[in-house]
């Protein structure tokens, strides 16, 4: 497979993934918003790694309403939902002939959708039903990959970018939600607050999940036990680093070859696949997250180097 057709569908797969991921940590923000005091507003800049535009937007006299809008429509954003949508539609167009007519309308369709609704003046854009919108129709696009792409590279790269991007995702909501919750990193300090431990569950659709797991009471350890450790939840980092691994095994087989990446995936796997919770919190939360992180973001760069000529 030419490198600049891999590029195109690990980043289509990113960048669906991304807009995905970004509804649904603004839905729940916005919720959770209603009873605080502004700190949620930080913490989705820290998600995002966006600390200085916050602080602009507070200087300004902006609120969490103002950086919404740079998260969902703003164009000049690179990563803002209308900006991931329209970037994946682009790669999906310069690789029709490897993907399916069901994915591409239904992911042309959305981008269509966005750009009928981006037209519309701004004052009353509706941007809870574009987020709905996002939500919803991204899952038709992923579903209809499953259903209907061939089990080759061109599948596996898609993979590749959709699960690594989801897997970075809730690290880092977790990573900054739980110390938000938190701040000493002590998952054992006083009561949880069922709303806002929900909420945090809620930025990765796990609140029924976490209630036919344990059945009981919410717990900030078993939070963020489900959101790393559980292979069996489909958005938890351990879930995501196993698919990265197989995809990149698959694509090893492929092409006949192994090289860094494909041990830096292993790697990750097997960090997660044998790491136990009680241990994570002895290390401290804070550093294993940025650990893996940091090793995320570096497999990505050997991704790039290995298959994209990055």
């Amino acid at each position: 497979m030419l490198s600049s057709t891999a590029k195109n569908l690990y980043w289509m797969g990113r960048y669906l993934q991304r807009a995905k991921s970004t509804a649904r940590l603004i839905e729940a923000t916005q919720r959770m918003a209603l009873q605080s005091r502004g700190e949620e507003a930080a913490g989705v800049a820290a998600i995002f790694g966006m600390e200085d535009e916050f602080r602009q937007t507070q200087q300004q006299g902006g609120r969490l309403a103002s950086l919404i809008d740079f998260l969902v429509v703003d164009e000049s954003n690179p990563s803002s939902i209308v900006s991931s949508i329209a970037a994946a539609r682009s790669n999906a167009r310069e690789e029709r002939n490897n993907i399916t007519v069901d994915v591409w309308e239904s992911l042309n369709g959305l981008w269509l959708e966005l750009s009928s609704r981006m037209r519309s003046d701004r004052a009353t854009l509706d941007r809870g039903a574009l987020i709905e919108t996002v939500k919803k129709q991204a899952v038709m696009i992923f579903g209809a990959a499953q259903v209907t792409l061939l089990r080759d590279e061109a599948y596996n790269f898609l993979q590749l970018g959709a699960f690594l991007e989801r897997g970075d995702n809730t690290a880092r909501i977790l990573d900054v939600k739980f110390h938000l919750l938190r701040p000493d990193g002590n998952p054992h300090a006083d009561k949880p607050d069922y709303f806002a431990w929900s909420e945090v569950l809620a930025c990765i659709g796990a609140v029924r999940t976490y209630r036919r797991i344990y059945r009981s009471a919410l717990d900030p350890v078993k939070v963020a036990e489900l959101m790393m450790l559980r292979r069996d939840v489909p958005r938890s980092v351990h879930h995501c680093l196993w698919m990265v691994d197989l995809s990149m095994r698959e694509l090893a087989d492929a092409y006949g070859t192994r090289g860094e990446a494909d041990r830096l995936a292993g790697e990750l796997h097997a960090r997660l696949r044998y790491a136990r919770v009680d241990r994570i919190f002895e290390i401290g939360l804070a550093k294993f997250l940025g650990g893996v992180r940091d090793d995320i973001a570096t497999l990505s760069d050997e991704i790039g180097r290995q298959f994209l000529l990055d």
